[in-house]
């Protein structure tokens, strides 16, 4: 071609080998970079993790997270099986705690154990989209959403995330399965009558789980007769295994000292995660 230029064959063969392993090297880092900061999607728990059904099986679970019906709206990003994980002390002080309340009548049920940091992330994408209030009429009928964080309902850290803090509720024996929802009760406040709101099998605790409202604070005063004696009872019974409750959620406990108070982890919910693990 007119006006071009060619390099001799020997500089042509180097130039081409010197730009193939320029790009090679290009490629290979931006692997590795990639790789680097991205969560491992399969990591195992540590050994100090176990499914609390391997510690007891006669506790109930109803993982809230695995599925549509939560304040998100659908299943929650880390959750792939309907599985409690815990740390083995919270687990076996679970177990403990169970033991005394079965004589009593009662069954403790888990709505949400361990907690991947991936699940937190998507709490946090969920409560920046203001648009999307697909959950607002019951759980959270009476707060603005654009207050969640400001108002300590989401935050960017969960003390879930490290392995010795679940969501945890009374059944009164013999349990029996929750009634089948009839149509609009998930537009029923969650601090409604508990013949009224999305149903479970559950003893009355004065609101259902996750309701974003102050009724949800643990001794809020407005909370009397049997709803009070419930809520007492879950408290008393995890008190005395080492259990601490955070004042503003009744259905939230975390069992001191934590195994784990500074590490917050991403591995899935599953069995896999571990697989393995003695109880």
């Amino acid at each position: 071609m007119t006006g071009s230029t060619s390099l001799p064959p020997m500089r042509a063969r180097l130039a081409v080998a010197v730009t193939a392993a320029v790009t090679a090297v290009l490629i290979a880092a931006g692997a590795a970079t990639a790789g680097a900061s991205a969560p491992p999607p399969d990591a195992k728990a540590p050994s100090a993790f176990v499914a609390l059904s391997s510690v007891d099986p006669t506790i109930l679970q109803d993982m809230r997270y695995v599925r549509a019906h939560n304040f998100v709206g659908e299943p929650v990003d880390g959750y792939r099986q309907p599985v409690c994980l815990l740390t083995r002390p919270a687990a076996q002080a679970l177990h403990r705690a169970q033991v005394n309340l079965l004589r009593r009548g009662y069954s403790l049920k888990v709505y949400d154990c361990y907690r991947p940091q991936r699940a937190v992330d998507h709490f946090v994408r969920w409560a920046e989209d203001l648009g999307d209030e697909r959950r607002k009429a019951e759980f959270y009928p009476r707060v603005d959403k654009s207050r969640l964080f400001e108002d300590g309902y989401i935050a960017k850290k969960s003390g879930h995330s490290r392995g010795s803090t679940m969501d945890v509720t009374l059944v009164r024996l013999p349990a029996l399965p929750a009634p089948r929802p009839r149509p609009g009760q998930e537009s029923v406040p969650c601090y409604a009558p508990r013949a009224e709101r999305y149903p479970d099998n559950s003893v009355d605790m004065g609101t259902g789980f996750d309701c974003f409202d102050t009724l949800s604070h643990t001794d809020d005063p407005r909370v009397q007769g049997a709803q009070r004696a419930n809520r007492d009872l879950l408290r008393s019974a995890l008190t005395a295994q080492g259990f601490v409750n955070l004042p503003e959620e009744w259905w939230h406990f975390t069992h001191k000292p934590e195994l784990f108070p500074d590490t917050y982890f991403d591995f899935p919910v599953a069995y896999r995660s571990v697989a393995g693990h003695r109880r």
